[in-house]
């Protein structure tokens, strides 16, 4: 939910310079899209989730795309959805770790 609703918040024009998600929803709802984004996007993704797939994440980057929003979309491979849940059967340290520095650096880059 809280991916989906940071995707939310950009295609609503909310005034931030940038919108995280790890491993959220990326769908984008009908009569929705993302003319008023106004930050960077950055999506980091897990190849093995079958929750929101690889054909879910191509769908979004071209939407991005084709809207001129300034984006970078990362995923994992061998990472299923909730790969950063710490203690549960889905969590995947190296992709954690990763996309966790990787969002730290945007932090640092964007702020």
């Amino acid at each position: 939910f809280g991916g989906a609703a940071v995707l939310e918040m950009a295609r609503s024009g909310a005034d931030a310079k940038g919108f995280v998600t790890f491993h959220g929803g990326l769908s984008t709802p009908e009569g929705q899209d993302y003319t008023k984004t106004k930050g960077t996007i950055l999506v980091f993704h897990g190849s093995s989730d079958t929750a929101i797939t690889l054909d879910d994440f191509a769908e979004l980057g071209a939407e991005l795309e084709n809207e001129g929003v300034k984006h970078e979309m990362v995923t994992y491979g061998q990472a299923p959805h909730a790969f950063t849940v710490f203690g549960s059967e889905r969590y995947r340290e190296q992709a954690d770790k990763q996309s966790w520095k990787g969002f730290t650096e945007f932090l640092e880059a964007t702020l």
